[in-house]
């Protein structure tokens, strides 16, 4: 997705001079960029199949597979856990500085490990199942489409100064995107959990319980249905800018917030995306 990002960097200049209204601007910004991610690929794939049918499949294979991000959110969240096993408190506060948006310097290793947990429950929601859930709904173009959206949301959707109307657009168009994907990972990971030697019960009563307790519509489901899957409690103090910030708890500390947890976490997206797989495939014979 880095040419995405590179589109979105050389866009805003020129659209926010355009314009001069940075609400106008963004919602521009978002058109052009999920319009010309969804048309390239739309494009890519039918100039590959006109080529041959197995040009075509390899085309569409390829796309599917860059709008996933389950390896990629293993292999950066795996650095933070190889540091903390070294003993390394440095290596893993800065392994983790990358995944997240808190500070990170001063943290002790159960809120890395909070921190790592975390970003890997909330990104299966919007970096695995919901690509996933796009590219079943809409094939390899519209999985494109989405990680465009997603994209736009990390670079431009932020509530400050710069982005907060011109980013605007993208942020809410990212919550709209998200709002049945972040529901359908919560009840994935309720029913992968015992796959995954994990509590289904668990996640269920705290997915319930705690899903709205979080500032984003979305994102509250996935982590509490890890949360209540890994027996964990996640939330509370983070800080951002010099400034401590104070969230709702999700979960029960029934557990300690150990890689124990990064563990399961990790098994708990991967199970949960081959469920979706699975259930596809099946329905896919059944239809």
């Amino acid at each position: 997705m880095v040419a995405i990002g590179r589109m979105i960097s050389f866009l805003e200049s020129p659209l926010r001079r355009l314009f001069g209204n940075p609400r106008t601007a963004g919602v521009a910004l978002l058109v052009i960029t999920v319009g010309l991610a969804y048309a390239m690929a739309a494009l890519l794939l039918k100039a590959a199949y006109a080529v041959a049918p197995a040009a075509g499949f390899v085309v569409a294979l390829y796309l599917a597979w860059v709008s996933l991000a389950a390896r990629s959110l293993h292999v950066e969240s795996a650095k933070v856990a190889t540091a903390l096993r070294r003993g390394d408190l440095e290596g893993a506060r800065l392994a983790l500085s990358y995944i997240v948006g808190r500070e990170t310097k001063d943290l002790d290793e159960p809120e890395i490990v909070r921190g790592a947990v975390e970003t890997v429950a909330e990104n299966t929601g919007d970096g695995v199942i919901a690509p996933l859930f796009y590219l079943v709904l809409g094939g390899p173009a519209l999985a494109i489409a989405y990680k465009a959206v997603n994209t736009l949301d990390s670079m431009v959707g932020y509530k400050n100064e710069r982005y907060l109307d011109f980013g605007w657009a993208s942020a809410r168009f990212d919550d709209l995107a998200n709002f049945i994907p972040a529901r359908l990972t919560g009840l994935l990971m309720v029913l992968a959990a015992p796959i995954c030697a994990l509590s289904g019960s668990g996640a269920w009563r705290i997915m319930r319980r705690d899903g709205r307790n979080h500032s984003s519509p979305n994102s509250g489901f996935p982590e509490a249905a890890a949360a209540g899957a890994l027996g964990v409690r996640l939330g509370g103090s983070n800080r951002y800018f010099g400034r401590i910030v104070e969230k709702p708890t999700i979960g029960d500390a029934v557990a300690p917030l150990s890689l124990a947890a990064y563990r399961g976490v990790v098994r708990l997206m991967y199970c949960s995306e081959a469920l979706l797989v699975v259930v596809w495939v099946v329905v896919q014979f059944i239809v």
